[in-house]
């Protein structure tokens, strides 16, 4: 079989066999990334496309100098088009502004991506491990947290309430049943859900953030140290001081 390397520089001489043969040959590292976004929803046929098309960018865009395997680099290139497509063909739409801050935020992260697969290549091809914290993002991109926090929700896939997540050969669940409230108690949730969501209006950016990650996105303390740049042990400690400072404004002293 014909060197990698060889195909990629007759690929980018222009040779159409020779990008035909990297793209079949590269089909189960395309189906490989399409199968971390089933969630999604989305038909796998059409990811799988959406996949080839971010793999081969990533045979036109590849240099040997990264000194890194070809599929190292083509990973991130085949994920990045996958994620870009289910943003842009959601079925929610949202401000051109926060358009603007998830492109911000995208931009950074592929390029601090190629840079950890080029430092990982100098260093014997193993790529670094770890991810871009709160903080890290907002120095990169010079958005807020809040600003960051909000464009990568608005990129979570939006998931029916019909959707089931349990079933077996004689029951099934969806996730409307978990859902479900009775008539008497509705009024009462209604009303602390608008309480409660005023007591977090008059907390602090990063006090805001700290009960999101925990309570809203329901990370670990560990996770959520990670995050924010701080310990668990802060984490902890703030957590407790922010509920009670949450407990005074609702004045429920079992929030």
């Amino acid at each position: 079989m014909e060197d990698i390397y060889s195909l990629l520089d007759r690929a980018h001489d222009g040779d159409r066999e020779a990008r035909d043969k990297l793209v079949y040959e590269n089909t189960g590292l395309v189906w490989s990334v399409v199968r971390r976004f089933s969630y999604s929803g989305a038909e796998r046929e059409e990811l799988f496309q959406i996949g080839v098309i971010g793999l081969l960018k990533a045979i036109d865009r590849f240099d040997p100098s990264f000194q890194v395997c070809f599929s190292t680099y083509a990973v991130p290139a085949i994920s990045g088009e996958l994620k870009r497509f289910l943003r842009d063909d959601g079925p929610i739409k949202i401000s051109r502004s926060i358009q603007d801050h998830q492109k911000k935020i995208r931009e950074f992260q592929e390029e601090w991506e190629r840079k950890r697969v080029r430092e990982g290549g100098a260093a014997g091809g193993e790529r670094v491990d770890g991810e871009l914290s709160l903080e890290e993002l907002s120095r990169g991109t010079g958005l807020s947290t809040e600003e960051i926090v909000l464009a990568q929700g608005s990129m979570k896939p939006v998931e029916s309430i019909y959707q089931t997540v349990y079933e077996s050969s004689d029951s099934s669940l969806q996730l409307i049943d978990q859902l479900a409230e009775t008539e008497e108690n509705f009024d009462e949730r209604a009303v602390n859900r608008t309480v409660l969501a005023e007591s977090l209006e008059r907390l602090s950016p990063g006090e805001r953030q700290l009960i999101y990650c925990r309570y809203f996105k329901d990370m670990t303390q560990a996770a959520t140290a990670k995050e924010l740049g701080m310990t668990q042990v802060q984490v902890s400690r703030t957590e407790k001081k922010i509920l009670e400072k949450l407990r005074k404004m609702f004045g429920d002293e079992t929030l």
